[in-house]
């Protein structure tokens, strides 16, 4: 009985500990959430309490400050947040105007001279980002010329500071740290830490995936990390890291809500320590264990290790070389009627490597978005090289991950176009092209061969040298195998009417 009253004590001191470890919840928009526990001694009536344990770029309308068990009885009377720490530019311009001591050297011993601030130079009125006009307005401002200290000296003017100025010493209302405080009215002296969440930006986390595969062969190793930063300006020692993958709609001073949850279980299995949940519209990734997180600082960790991962290289030729940005405001007539328009052409073969995102290949999880690199081991050396990058979308479970590496070697399109006769009395505008196809490679390939139906929405194919799939109502495709060594020609007539 006496044993246990001596550990009671000391479990309790345990678990008020790990109460009071913060606790982020990162989104890959730029953001995140702080959660944490504030150790208060409130008495009856009014008070006033303060933390300066907050981020640089809090979003002070987000601020939730509670007594989550319920025990107190509380009102926020008033909140403040105060973010201009004191630096040498605003205490210059805070005794703007008036004289103080600087500290020079003269002939290598230190002296004191007296002078007048006359002019200060501008400092930033806080993190006012979220009004960009003003914002920039503060920047410019803070980058001109003309915004250089100008003091006197024995009545003369001079730019810049003479010494290294000596200030008066600091006044209560001054603050060295970004500060939140609060009047709190209590019902009841208490001693109850209260929760504080808040929203703030400089925070940010994306995937990064490895593929590494052999040199011949389609199984592939999949790696994925996670790499979080911290640009808040606080750090958070041993706390509790959630990862929100999806695209979150946010609003300056938006609330993000709670909703249903469903347990996953799949390749995040227990020794990878990563976990994953459905989170309502979006999914939740939580780190196994506590770690600290350093202002300014790169963290990564690793959340998918699959191995024996099916994939498949798959070769597109899309030979039609469009800027399409060039004629973003053209009419469909324009295009119909531009009789060079879409003749422009490309030799180049894209090179995609495919995975599907199911539980049968190994994986079968929410993959966040993110940069995924391949990789193939020499077999001369088992040194790996790489071969490609390409970033992805957000893939839920079941969809199959598509990535562009480059542009084949040994592969060569050409698309040309052989006829064009329009007929404007009749309304119809009547195409030909052939595309040839190389293989210079020592193996067989199939390559894709992808053909936009731009014209005209109204279209049909008259005469085709080869089997062809309409993909949708301006896309079809060929597909063409060639052995080592050959040359495949496809041929098509597409006749618009309108």
């Amino acid at each position: 009985m006496k044993s246990i009253a001596l550990i009671l004590p000391l479990l309790l001191s345990l678990l008020a500990a790990r109460a009071a470890e913060p606790a982020l919840t990162l989104y890959n928009q730029g953001f995140g959430v702080v959660r944490e526990q504030i150790p208060l001694d409130l008495k009856e009536g009014v008070n006033t309490v303060s933390t300066t344990e907050v981020t640089a770029h809090l979003e002070p309308a987000s601020v939730i400050l509670r007594d989550s068990t319920g025990a107190a009885e509380l009102r926020i009377l008033e909140q403040n947040y105060r973010n201009d720490p004191i630096s040498q530019d605003l205490l210059l311009q805070h005794f703007e105007g008036q004289s103080i001591p600087f500290q020079i050297m003269r002939e290598n011993r230190e002296a004191i001279a007296i002078g007048k601030i006359v002019r200060a130079p501008y400092v930033l009125h806080g993190d006012a980002r979220g009004n960009q006009p003003y914002w920039q307005r503060q920047m410019a401002m803070v980058n001109s010329s003309g915004n250089q200290p100008l003091i006197e000296v024995d009545g003369k003017l001079r730019f810049g500071l003479p010494g290294v100025p000596l200030f008066p010493a600091l006044g209560d209302d001054s603050i060295l740290k970004p500060t939140l405080s609060w009047t709190l009215q209590s019902a009841a002296a208490s001693t109850s830490p209260l929760e504080l969440a808040y929203v703030s930006r400089g925070f940010n986390w994306e995937a990064d995936y490895n593929l590494i595969g052999t040199e011949k062969g389609d199984e592939v190793t999949l790696l994925g990390w996670i790499t979080m930063r911290n640009d808040s300006g606080r750090g958070f020692p041993d706390a509790q890291i959630k990862l929100v993958a999806g695209d979150v709609s946010k609003v300056e001073d938006e609330e993000i809500g709670v909703s249903r949850d469903r347990a996953f279980s799949g390749v995040m299995k227990e020794e990878a320590g990563v976990t994953e949940k459905s989170f309502d519209e979006y999914h939740l990734y939580t780190l196994p264990r506590r770690t600290t997180l350093h202002d300014r600082e790169m963290k990564q960790v690793e959340f998918i290790r699959a191995e024996r991962v099916s994939s498949r290289t798959v070769y597109i030729y899309n030979g039609a070389d469009i800027n399409w940005p060039q004629f973003r405001n053209w009419r469909r007539e324009q295009m119909r009627d531009d009789q060079s328009f879409g003749v422009q052409s490309h030799k180049e073969v894209w090179v995609y490597r495919e995975l599907d995102n199911k539980e049968e290949n190994g994986l079968g999880l929410p993959l966040p978005k993110g940069t995924v690199r391949f990789y193939r081991e020499d077999s001369a050396d088992r040194q790996l090289e790489f071969v490609g990058e390409n970033t992805i979308e957000h893939t839920p479970k079941g969809e199959t991950l598509k990535i562009y590496t480059g542009n084949a070697f040994d592969l060569v399109g050409e698309r040309t176009r052989t006829n064009n006769v329009m007929d404007a009395g009749r309304s119809t505008l009547t195409e030909s092209f052939e595309i040839k196809l190389r293989n210079h490679k020592a193996t067989p390939v199939t390559i894709k061969v992808v053909e936009s139906l731009y014209r005209w929405p109204t279209w049909e194919i008259t005469d085709s040298s080869d089997t062809y799939k309409k993909v949708d109502s301006q896309t079809m495709e060929f597909l063409a195998q060639l052995e080592p060594g050959a040359e495949k020609a496809i041929t098509y007539t597409v006749r618009y009417t309108w």
